[in-house]
C-alpha cells in the first residue's frame, strides 16, 4: 500500500472511532457532541468524547479526554488527531486543547470534521504558534523577559489635582511613590 493510501485509511479509521464516542458525550448545556480520536507514535488510537459540566470550567474538551486517555496508558507521543462535531460545521480545538496537546504533539496534524460534511486540515503549530513552555532546556524569548523587567519596574501614579495616571519608574530602594 503506497503512503497515501496508507495516510487516507489512517485518517478514515480515526474519523470513524470520533465518530462512534461522540454518540457517548455529554452536553446537556451547549448539545454539542464532539468526538475526538488521537493516534500515538506507536499507532494506537484512543478515542475521547467532551463531558460537560453545570461550573463551565469544568468541562473537558473531546481532545483532552483523548489525550488523557492516551497518557494514562503511557503514550507521551501523538502524530494525528480527528475532531467529529456531529451537530455542528468543523470546529477548531480551543485555546486550552491547543495548549495541552502542544507539550505531547507540537507538529500534531489535525482534520475536524463537522456534521455536514466540511473537513478542515491544519497542524497545530499553525493554531497555537508559540505555546507557553516551562520544561527545562527551553529557550525563552528574550524580548519577553526584558518586557516583563520594564512593567516590573512602572508603578502607576496620580498627580493630585489633576486625576490622570501616568507611568513613573520604582525603585524598591525609595519604596512607593507618593502622588504629587
Amino acid at each position: 500500500m503506497n503512503q497515501r493510501k496508507m495516510q487516507r485509511s489512517e485518517w478514515e479509521a480515526l474519523l470513524a472511532q470520533a465518530r462512534k464516542v461522540s454518540r457517548h458525550a455529554y452536553a446537556p448545556h451547549s448539545n454539542l457532541r464532539v468526538g475526538a480520536a488521537l493516534l500515538s507514535a506507536s499507532g494506537h488510537i484512543f478515542p475521547g468524547c467532551n463531558v460537560e459540566n453545570a461550573s463551565l470550567g469544568l468541562t473537558i474538551c473531546a481532545e483532552r479526554s483523548a489525550l488523557f486517555r492516551a497518557i494514562a496508558e503511557g503514550e507521551r507521543q501523538f502524530h494525528r488527531l480527528v475532531v467529529y462535531t456531529g451537530d455542528a460545521a468543523a470546529l477548531s480545538p480551543c485555546g486550552a486543547c491547543r495548549q495541552v496537546l502542544a507539550e505531547f504533539g507540537p507538529s500534531l496534524e489535525i482534520l475536524s470534521v463537522g456534521g455536514n460534511g466540511e473537513r478542515v486540515k491544519f497542524t497545530l503549530s499553525e493554531l497555537l504558534p508559540q505555546p507557553f513552555d516551562l520544561r527545562p532546556g527551553k529557550p525563552r524569548r528574550r524580548s519577553d523577559r526584558q518586557s516583563r523587567r520594564k512593567r516590573a519596574s512602572l508603578q502607576p501614579s496620580i498627580r493630585a489635582g489633576e486625576g490622570d495616571i501616568r507611568q513613573e519608574p520604582f525603585s524598591a530602594n525609595r519604596g512607593s511613590r507618593r502622588p504629587r
